[in-house]
């Protein structure tokens, strides 16, 4: 605020570096929530490990359904934190600009991360506000409908399921409860017929590489 009620504009410089440190801040915060995810899902195997020596299959059922809502999370939030990293790294590239040009540039790149970063509830209000200030600086156009993809999640949730925690039960429990996953059981030429080779092959090595994916993920 400037004499007599009068607001004083930031310069480029000192709006950037504004910027940065909220990214910072939120990134810092997103560390946080994933470590006590993590910590919550260590209890949550414990508890899985301890119901599955006593053989109770439903309750084992609803603590693996725990564990994958967690893992996804989290992996939400890495994707997140990566959107975030990269923001940084084009705010780095403005002040390269402001060395040379005087002014802020427009970037795609923020803009696109930023139209993914107002969705996650997590940083959702940090966004809002940050993307009206850059709209105003010229660095992105205003923001597309912002409302979309929550019921995509419940319906993939919904999807995967069953073949998920199977999987995450077999994990836990040593194969005591849950079933193999196929990226396991299945060896090459194994007794398929000559007729699903041919018709459905490019479909298998799909298949066969969103498993060893989601495998990956489980396991991390």
């Amino acid at each position: 605020m400037g004499l007599f009620g009068k607001t004083h504009e930031k310069n480029p410089k000192e709006q950037v570096r504004e910027w940065t440190h909220k990214l910072r801040k939120e990134g810092y915060q997103l560390d946080r929530q994933v470590n006590a995810i993590r910590r919550e899902e260590e209890k949550v195997k414990k508890s899985l490990k301890e119901s599955a020596k006593k053989n109770d299959k439903d309750v084992c059922k609803i603590l693996a359904k725990e564990i994958i809502r967690a893992r996804k999370a989290i992996n939400k939030i890495k994707t997140s934190q990566a959107h975030l990293k990269s923001i940084s790294m084009q705010m780095n590239n403005q002040l390269a600009t402001i060395r040379v040009a005087g002014s802020l540039s427009k970037s795609t790149e923020v803009m696109q991360a930023m139209q993914s970063l107002i969705k996650v509830p997590e940083v959702a209000a940090t966004m809002r506000e940050m993307s009206k200030e850059m709209m105003k600086a010229g660095i992105i156009e205003e923001m597309l409908d912002e409302t979309m993809d929550s019921i995509e999640d419940s319906e993939d949730m919904e999807d995967e399921a069953d073949e998920e925690v199977d999987k995450v039960l077999w994990e836990l429990t040593a194969g005591q409860l849950g079933t193999a996953p196929a990226v396991v059981t299945e060896t090459p030429g194994a007794s398929t017929s000559k007729e699903e080779e041919e018709e459905e092959p490019a479909e298998d090595d799909t298949e066969l590489e969103e498993m060893k994916n989601r495998l990956q993920s489980l396991r991390s």
